[in-house]
């Protein structure tokens, strides 16, 4: 047999499988690429206290899981003295691992390794990842942390975006995106984030935006900064682009890993129920004590979250952004669900454009991943206005409406005070497909408010009364005990049951355990067209 130049033989006089000279310029090779930037770099990161890419993907991964494609991947450009650059990587680590025992695809930017940009080959190994996860219908995570598009690969880097934008929207449905913004995101990159399903930003370093302060005071004249229009706050409560901040780094992992405990791998399997044996649920004696008996005085509504969930235990997401409407994930009786409940701290609970917004999408979302819904209702209307009106609020009130009439999800609504005009609706009634729909005696269900009405169906008594204000008062109780009770609804079979605050949780749990077969046909078609 001949010998392999360099190569060792075994005691009975074969070539051995690999020689040594060989395993140590293997050796070399791995060292060198997953050093990444090198040491110094990686020091400074860990001066700013943050992670560097590899140390966000072993964050992610349980130990020993992560196993990596594209260690060796080497840009391909000749022009600009890019011949002789190495990049190890090509700036983004990318493979798979598992957490909490489920299989995770992933891809981290490295900064420290010619800025994260993105070149062609840098692109194909995040679309390979994202081809895989489509494939094995496994979540993706992406942590974000890039320059920008490589210059000096020209319009390759532009066309390497769009790539793995055309991705994105394939995945988009089949296995939960989540992104993670560690660092600058900004231009074309901002866009892959904002067709994932959740986006994440750290506080302190992490920037998005399409054009950044000097582009904008060149072209507009506009004098701003960086923190103006990009930072994790201004992304959270002003654009809301983003889902969650993160503190750090490990906060991001975190919420990531939150985020999946409530998430199927893929929208043909169920999210992680932890389904309990026993049907039963006893009464909480709390509800009946947290919303006030005046109808105009606030309450907050995550209170009424957190003693319906399981253990209290509610994920908030969008919390920083239209907070009129609150929406988050947790269990009840083990069934994951999506809630989705008016605020009355904020607005008096009423709907406006950007709350519509943030509702419908949530709503959309559960439906792609086969989560229950739970609608908590006390909404006055959508929010009057000259403003709302001419931004168009009903083209976006009429997201809600299309999004929770085309989720075919177990729905279950609850009426717990106001549910006046269109908004009652649009908040999931009957008429929109819900399930059941359940009402607190405080429930009040009506065209509009009692007060409302009264001044414009008794207009003329009122202008011939002594006392115009106590006989409107008179007027309105007996609108609200006549035209407004929930069992008026419940007698014309709008409403399911009227039930007891304390009885919520447990007609919940009962309702979805009997929903959990659900099956609807709708009529085929490619998709309906949402009033975007």
């Amino acid at each position: 047999m001949p010998r392999r130049p360099g190569a060792a033989r075994d005691k009975d006089g074969f070539n051995m499988a690999i020689s040594k000279a060989l395993a140590d310029e293997l050796e070399r090779r791995r060292a060198a690429a997953l050093a990444g930037g090198g040491k110094k770099k990686a020091e400074d990161r860990h001066a700013e206290a943050r992670m560097t890419a590899r140390e966000r993907i072993e964050a992610l991964f349980s130990p020993g899981t992560f196993q990596e494609f594209g260690l060796h991947a080497r840009h391909n450009t000749r022009h600009f003295g890019m011949e002789t650059r190495e990049i190890p990587g090509d700036g983004v680590i990318t493979g798979t691992g598992f957490v909490d025992g489920r299989p995770v695809a992933a891809f981290s930017q490295d900064f420290t390794v010619s800025g994260g940009s993105l070149g062609e080959i840098h692109a194909k190994k995040i679309c390979h990842t994202l081809d895989h996860a489509v494939k094995a219908g496994v979540p993706v995570i992406g942590f974000n942390d890039s320059g920008g598009a490589r210059i000096q690969e020209g319009v390759g880097a532009l066309s390497a975006y769009g790539q793995v934008f055309y991705r994105n929207v394939q995945l988009s449905g089949v296995v939960p995106q989540i992104s993670v913004i560690a660092g600058p995101c900004a231009g074309g990159a901002a866009y892959s984030p904002a067709l994932t399903d959740f986006t994440i930003m750290t506080r302190e370093h992490a920037q998005m935006f399409i054009c950044g302060p000097e582009v904008i005071r060149a072209v507009t004249g506009q004098a701003t900064s960086m923190d103006e229009i990009g930072s994790a706050e201004v992304q959270a409560s002003v654009a809301g682009n983003i889902h969650f901040i993160a503190e750090d780094d490990a906060h991001a992992v975190a919420l990531v890993h939150r985020l999946l405990s409530f998430l199927p791998s893929n929208n043909m399997m169920d999210p992680p129920h932890r389904i309990e044996p026993e049907l039963a649920i006893a009464d909480d004696p709390v509800l009946d004590d947290l919303v006030p008996d005046d109808p105009k005085a606030p309450f907050d509504c995550r209170k009424v979250i957190e003693r319906l969930a399981d253990e209290g235990d509610f994920l908030e997401v969008m919390a920083e952004f239209a907070a009129n409407i609150v929406i988050g994930f947790g269990r009840i009786g083990g069934i994951v669900v999506g809630f989705v409940a008016n605020q009355p701290m904020v607005k008096a609970g009423a709907l406006d454009i950007d709350a519509s917004d943030k509702a419908a999408r949530f709503v959309r979302l559960c439906n792609i991943f086969n989560i229950p819904l739970v609608t908590l209702v006390d909404v006055p209307g959508f929010l009057p206005g000259v403003h709302e009106e001419r931004r168009g609020i009903i083209r976006h009130g009429a997201k809600m409406l299309f999004s929770y009439a085309s989720s075919t999800v177990p729905k279950i609504t609850v009426i717990m005070r106001k549910a006046y005009g269109g908004a009652y609706i649009a908040m999931c009634s009957q008429d929109m497909g819900a399930d059941r729909v359940l009402a607190w005696p405080t429930a009040e269900i009506a065209v509009m408010g009692a007060e409302g009405a009264v001044n414009i169906l008794y207009r003329k008594e009122l202008a011939e009364a002594e006392d115009k204000r106590a006989r409107a008062k008179e007027l309105a109780e007996e609108y609200r005990a006549e035209f407004a009770s929930p069992y008026l609804s419940a007698g014309m079979l709008f409403v399911s049951d009227v039930i007891q605050p304390r009885q919520t949780r447990s007609a919940i749990a009962l309702a979805l355990r009997g929903l959990m077969s659900k099956r609807e046909t709708r009529p085929p078609k490619k998709h309906g067209n949402i009033p975007l």
